[in-house]
C-alpha cells in the first residue's frame, strides 16, 4: 500500500443503537436482541478497530430518543433505550488496544465533578484512549427528571427570541468543560510517591485547589483521581451554528460540523477559526471534522435501493441534520477528499445501519483511503491525543507552582 502523501485524514463513527437509520433495527444484520448487551458493543468498536479508525463516539441521553427535537413521542416503532456510554466505554477498553474511546455526557444536568472522575478512570483503563463528547439538552422532559431547574420551553436553536436562552446553556457547557479540565490538571504527573520505604503514598503539596467560580459552578477541587494518563482526554462537540461554534473554539480540540457542501465547510472553517482567535485560543490545535450519514455499498444502485427499502420500513423519507450519503466507498472518498480541501482535517461518519455500513467504512472506505495514501496503513500512537497529532499537554499548576517558588 501507498504511503500517505499530504495531510492525512482522520476517520471516526458515531455509534448509536443499531444505526443512524431509525429503520435500521429491521434489517436482518442489525442484532436487535443483543442491542443491550456488552458484546453487541464490542463487536462494532472492535470492527472499528480492525479499521484504524482513530476513535468511535458513542451517543448518550437523558431522555428516551424521540422523533421530535424537543418533546417525547410515542413511536413503538423505533428502538428506544440506550446503555450509558462512559460505562459501555469502560466495558470495551479492555478488549481494544489502539482506538479512542469518546462517550457522550450532558452537561446540562450533570456535575462536572463526577464527570471528569469518570473519563479519568476511563483514561486509566484504556491506558490513555478516553476522550468525552460534551453536549446540552433543553428538553423540558429531561429537566424533569432531575426537579433541580425548570428550562425556559424553546420552539427553535435558530430564532432571535430563544438567542439568550440557547447562548446560556452553551456557556453552562463551556463552563462545565473548564472545570472538568482544571479538575484533570488537579494532581500533577508526580503527586503520588508510592514509597512503602518512606510511608508516603502521594505528595500532598502537588494537589491543587481549583477554586473555580463563575456563573454556573463553584467547584474547590482537587479532584479524587489522579492527573488522566493524556494529561488531558480530548474534548470533543458537535455544533451547527454560531453559537456552539463558539463552544468549539473555547473548549474543544475537536468540533464535529454539518456541511452539505464545500462551499459550506469552507465558510463553517472560517466562522470557527474566528471564533477560535477571539477566544485567544488561535495557535492551539482545533481539529474540523465533517459528520456524514452513511449508506455505502460497492454498487451504488444497492445503496440506493438500501436507502429506499429503509424509508419504506419507516414510512417516511428520512432526514439528517447531517448529509446523507448514498453511494459507493470511492465515491465517499472522493467527497472526503473534496471537503479536507475545504479545510476539514477529519470525519465522523454516521452508519445508517451499524451491521452493514460499519463494515463497509473499515472493509471497503478505509483501503480505498489507503490507496491513495490518505489514511493510515497502522496505528501510529498509542494514545487518542497521539493519534490526533495533539500534544501531552503541561499541567496548569505545576507551571503556576514552579514560577511560583522560583
Amino acid at each position: 500500500m501507498s504511503a500517505l502523501t499530504g495531510t492525512p485524514l482522520h476517520l471516526a463513527v458515531a455509534l448509536d443503537g443499531t444505526g443512524w437509520h431509525p429503520a435500521s433495527w429491521r434489517e436482518p444484520v442489525s442484532r436487535p436482541n443483543e442491542l443491550f448487551t456488552a458484546r453487541y458493543w464490542a463487536d462494532l468498536v472492535t470492527e472499528a478497530e480492525r479499521g484504524l479508525l482513530d476513535f468511535v463516539t458513542v451517543e448518550d441521553g437523558l431522555g428516551p430518543q424521540s422523533s421530535h427535537w424537543l418533546d417525547p413521542d410515542d413511536r413503538t416503532d423505533q428502538v428506544r433505550g440506550r446503555l450509558d456510554a462512559v460505562l459501555i466505554a469502560s466495558r470495551v477498553a479492555p478488549l481494544t488496544r489502539h482506538i479512542g474511546l469518546v462517550p457522550t455526557v450532558v452537561a446540562t444536568h450533570t456535575e462536572p465533578f463526577h464527570l471528569s472522575k469518570a473519563i479519568a478512570t476511563l483514561d486509566y483503563v484504556s491506558t490513555g484512549r478516553a476522550g468525552l463528547r460534551v453536549q446540552i439538552t433543553a428538553r423540558p422532559n429531561e429537566a424533569a427528571h432531575f426537579g433541580r431547574r425548570t428550562l425556559t420551553r424553546i420552539e427553535s436553536y435558530d430564532s432571535a427570541a430563544t438567542e439568550p436562552v440557547v447562548t446560556d446553556l452553551f456557556d453552562e457547557a463551556a463552563d462545565y468543560v473548564e472545570v472538568v479540565r482544571r479538575l484533570w490538571d488537579s494532581w500533577e504527573d508526580d503527586a503520588e510517591i508510592r514509597s512503602v520505604a518512606t510511608g508516603r503514598f502521594i505528595d500532598r503539596d502537588k494537589l491543587h485547589y481549583i477554586d473555580f467560580e463563575g456563573r454556573f459552578f463553584d467547584v474547590k477541587g482537587p479532584s479524587i483521581t489522579p492527573r488522566p494518563p493524556q494529561g488531558q482526554p480530548p474534548v470533543t462537540a458537535l455544533a451547527h451554528a454560531t453559537v456552539p461554534y463558539r463552544l468549539v473554539a473555547r473548549q474543544a480540540d475537536i468540533g464535529y460540523t454539518t456541511p452539505h457542501d464545500a462551499g459550506q465547510a469552507r465558510a463553517i472553517v472560517a466562522e470557527i477559526r474566528a471564533e477560535q482567535a477571539a477566544a485567544g485560543r488561535a495557535d492551539a490545535p482545533l481539529h474540523v471534522f465533517g459528520d456524514l450519514v452513511v449508506l455505502l455499498d460497492d454498487d451504488p444502485a444497492e445503496a440506493v435501493a438500501r436507502r429506499e427499502r429503509l424509508e419504506t420500513l419507516a414510512g417516511e423519507p428520512y432526514t439528517s441534520d447531517a448529509r446523507i450519503f448514498t453511494g459507493s466507498p470511492a465515491q465517499l472518498a472522493d467527497l472526503l477528499q473534496e471537503f479536507q480541501a475545504a479545510g476539514l482535517t477529519g470525519f465522523r461518519l454516521r452508519p445508517a445501519v451499524h451491521g452493514h455500513d460499519l463494515p463497509a467504512i473499515t472493509r471497503g472506505l478505509v483501503p480505498e483511503l489507503q490507496r491513495r495514501g490518505a489514511f493510515r496503513t497502522a496505528y501510529e500512537a498509542d494514545t487518542l491525543r497521539g493519534l490526533l497529532g495533539l500534544e501531552r499537554p503541561a499541567n496548569r499548576y505545576a507551571t503556576t507552582a514552579a514560577t511560583t517558588t522560583a
